[in-house]
C-alpha cells in the first residue's frame, strides 16, 4: 500500500518520469497517477508514452497537500469525525498540563457531541485559546511516577484457589 501523502521532494525537478515510474517513485498505483493527471497534473504533452516534468510533478503534489490542509485557528479545535475546525460547546475547554510547556486543550464537539483534542505549547496558550473559557489542569501522574502503583490486583490480599 502507498503513502497516503507521497512526498513531493521525492521527483528529481530536471528528470521526465513515465507514469509507471512516478507511481513507483511515490508508491501508488500507476491509476492513483493517472488520476492526478485527470485532476490538473499537466504532462509534458498528449502523447504516448505520457510524460510527466518532475518540477511539475512536485507543484502537483506541493499545492494538492496545501489544498488538504484545514488549519485550525484562535479558539478552535479540529474535529476528526467532522473533519473540520470547530469551536468547542458552549465556548468552553479545559487545558490539562502534562509538564511544564506542553498541554491538550480538550472540549467537545457541538455537532457530534464527541471530544475534541489539541496539543498546545502552555506558553502560546492565550493566542491559541481565543474567546474560549479555558480551566487548566494538573494531569493525573503516571503509573510509573507513583510510590505506590495500584495495579488493581487481589493476589496481595490472599492465596485465592
Amino acid at each position: 500500500m502507498g503513502a497516503r501523502h507521497p512526498n513531493p521532494r521525492l521527483a528529481k525537478i530536471h528528470r521526465s518520469y513515465s507514469v509507471e515510474e512516478a507511481a513507483r517513485l511515490f508508491s501508488v498505483h500507476k491509476n492513483t497517477v493517472r488520476s492526478w493527471l485527470k485532476q490538473g497534473l499537466e504532462p509534458i504533452d498528449g502523447q504516448r508514452p505520457t510524460l510527466i516534468r518532475g518540477q511539475e510533478l512536485r507543484r502537483y503534489l506541493v499545492e494538492r497537500r496545501a489544498g488538504a490542509k484545514r488549519p485550525s485557528g484562535p479558539g478552535r479545535i479540529f474535529c476528526l469525525p467532522c473533519r473540520a475546525p470547530k469551536v468547542p460547546a458552549l465556548k468552553m475547554a479545559e487545558c490539562v498540563a502534562f509538564g511544564d510547556t506542553t498541554g491538550t486543550l480538550q472540549g467537545i464537539c457541538p455537532d457530534c457531541d464527541r471530544m475534541i483534542y489539541r496539543r498546545v505549547n502552555l506558553h502560546k496558550i492565550d493566542s491559541i485559546r481565543g474567546d474560549l473559557d479555558v480551566t487548566f489542569t494538573q494531569a493525573e501522574p503516571r503509573i510509573e511516577d507513583t510510590t505506590m502503583p495500584n495495579v488493581n490486583c487481589d493476589s496481595t490480599e490472599g492465596d485465592y484457589r
